[in-house]
This record gives C-alpha cells, sequence and structure tokens, in this order.
C-alpha cells in the first residue's frame, strides 16, 4: 500500500487523511511549525503530523494539497525540491489564484520540474467534509491530462463510502469546483434576505449558465458543468448549512461587512477571492457576467444586497439570454 502525504491541516485535508488512513494507507500530515505537529500528536489523529519536510515526503505515491488557494503557490514552492517522478501530485483546492486567474493545476505545474506536471491531477466535487467525517457516503471526481495518473489516484483514495470517478477535462473539473462558490455566495444572500427558494432556483440557474458560458470559453468540456463536479457541487455548496460560502452570503445580507466575517470564520470561504480573479478574467476576455458581477460588487464595491435585487430583475429581463450558453 502507497504512503500518502497531506500539506494543510486543514478540515479538508484531516477528512482525506483519514479516508485514506481507513483503508490502511500510512499517511503523514505536513503542517507549519514543530509547535503545531506536538500539538496535534497529543491528541488522537488519524495522521502522523510532521513540520519537517524531508520526513513527510520520504516514500509517499500520493501528495495531496488540501489547503486554500492563495496559498497554494508558495506551498508547492516549498517542497518541491522533495517531489519525484514516482509520486501523483493532486489539488484538492476549489479557487483559482486571484492575481493571475489560474487554476491549481496550472499554479502547481508552473513551480514543479516539467518533468512532474504529467503526474498532476484534481480532486473536487459535492464533498461536505462534515459529512464524510461523520461516515456518510459521499461521490467525487478525480481529472488528469493522463487518464492513469486519474485512475492511479482513483485506486488509492476510493472507499466503499467514497466513490470517486475519472476525467479527463482537468479545467472543467477545476472550475466547476471554484465558479460553483461564486453562485453559493449569492444563493447565502438570497436566504439571508428570506426571499424563498423560487428567487433562489432562479438566480442558481441563470448565475450558473452564465459561469458554464466562461467555463467553455477557458477550454472546458460543458457535460463536466452537468456532472458530479459541476452541478453536484452546486446543488451541495448552495444548499448546505456547511458550506462556507453560503454562509458568507447570509451574514453579507444581514448587513455584516466582509472583514468581520472574515474574521469571524476559521476557515476560508473560497468564493470571496475566485470573484475578483473571475471579474479580472471577464474584463480580460471581454465577456458580460451580469450575475457575477452583481456578486462582486456586493463583496468589494459595498453594494447592498437588497438594492442588488432590484438590479437582478433588471438583468433578467434587459441583458440575459440563457441561449448564450449554447452557442
Amino acid at each position: 500500500m502507497p504512503k500518502a502525504t497531506i500539506i494543510g491541516n486543514t478540515t479538508w485535508g484531516n477528512t482525506l487523511g483519514a479516508l485514506l488512513n481507513s483503508k490502511g494507507v500510512t499517511v503523514k500530515l505536513l503542517v507549519r511549525s514543530e509547535a503545531e505537529a506536538e500539538g496535534l500528536n497529543q491528541k488522537t489523529h488519524t495522521c502522523s503530523p510532521t513540520s519537517r519536510v524531508e520526513e513527510a515526503m520520504d516514500g509517499a505515491g500520493l501528495v495531496v494539497w488540501a489547503i486554500p488557494s492563495q496559498t497554494l503557490r508558495e506551498n508547492v514552492s516549498q517542497i518541491k525540491g522533495y517531489l519525484t517522478n514516482s509520486m501523483l501530485l493532486m489539488s484538492a483546492a476549489k479557487g483559482l489564484e486571484v492575481n493571475s486567474g489560474k487554476r491549481m493545476s496550472e499554479v502547481i505545474a508552473e513551480e514543479v520540474s516539467p518533468a512532474l506536471r504529467q503526474q498532476i491531477c484534481v480532486l473536487s466535487g459535492p464533498n461536505l467534509a462534515k459529512e464524510i467525517v461523520q461516515g456518510l457516503p459521499a461521490a467525487s471526481v478525480i481529472a488528469a491530462q493522463d487518464i492513469a495518473v486519474a485512475e492511479g489516484a482513483r485506486e488509492i483514495m476510493e472507499s466503499p463510502r467514497f466513490l470517486l470517478f475519472t476525467s479527463d477535462d482537468v479545467i472543467g473539473v477545476e472550475l466547476g469546483g471554484s465558479l460553483k462558490n461564486i453562485i453559493a455566495l449569492g444563493a447565502g444572500i438570497i436566504d439571508g434576505l428570506s426571499l424563498g427558494d423560487n428567487a433562489k432556483a432562479a438566480f442558481i440557474t441563470l448565475g450558473w449558465n452564465e459561469l458554464i458560458s466562461l467555463g467553455v470559453r477557458l477550454g472546458a468540456k460543458i457535460s463536466t458543468f452537468y456532472g458530479l463536479a459541476g452541478l453536484g457541487d452546486l446543488i451541495a455548496t448552495c444548499a448546505s448549512p456547511l458550506s462556507r460560502n453560503h454562509h458568507v452570503g447570509c451574514e453579507l445580507a444581514k448587513g455584516h461587512t466582509l472583514p468581520e466575517i472574515s474574521a469571524s470564520m476559521p476557515q476560508v470561504a473560497e468564493g470571496v477571492t475566485t470573484a475578483m480573479a473571475v471579474h479580472r478574467l471577464a474584463e480580460t476576455l471581454g465577456m458580460e457576467l451580469p450575475f457575477t458581477n452583481l456578486i462582486y460588487r456586493i463583496l468589494f464595491k459595498d453594494l447592498p444586497a437588497n438594492e442588488a435585487l432590484a438590479k437582478s430583475r433588471e438583468l433578467v429581463k434587459s441583458q440575459y439570454r440563457p441561449s448564450d450558453v449554447l452557442r
């Protein structure tokens, strides 16, 4: 049985570590400091925490980055000297690098040796960590340019309660997991304003259609956005009280500021930086994404959430054409 290394003491990283450990995989958890490692070692833990890179990477067949998207580049850079061509390199982060707009697999590819780029894969799907920790069933997608790499990662990670599918649409799988967080922010705003499920369903449908058009423009397969890594993840993130992005939207609707909300959360809501990255991408590509732009303006331009409702009515009537996504 191969060994695995999880980069990042996050809820998702620990959940994946527990899944691997339950299969008999030896799991090392690379953390930021020796004090953090010692603190974790004093608790019951399914992984073996360490702050020493050489110890964490020794003998690893699978390396998983389960960290916030904006810290990925730094984390890859710190360990790239220990990566070998016998390792599968997996991103389990759902976001876009805000300054570049790059997907996580692109960030990894830029940092590692060219000889290792074919070993990169990504994991994404409707995976609420707290449910998985409770032993509830879930499914996800592993994508890689070389489907054999995705299959190899699937064999290591799949278990009876964590069903995995493989895909060669890396762009679509990554964008599905990232873009749906923007829609979840909007769904949370609608719930926070108590506007009902009809309004929420309309926003999710219209907003998702325009983001599909962006994904296709960036090279994704349209079918991926209607699969587990797209629609499946969208449903879970927009509907569950466990969703961090939905929570942020609800709090914005109640009048709390983004800095206040972020300070109160122990974890990152990836939709916030993704909304900024997508706004920049849309400007670069000359694309109009009106519903996504509304979320961006609520987050970063002080547009009150209740005013955005009136503007969304105008968009439905005047700007939005659902058939655009099919062209």
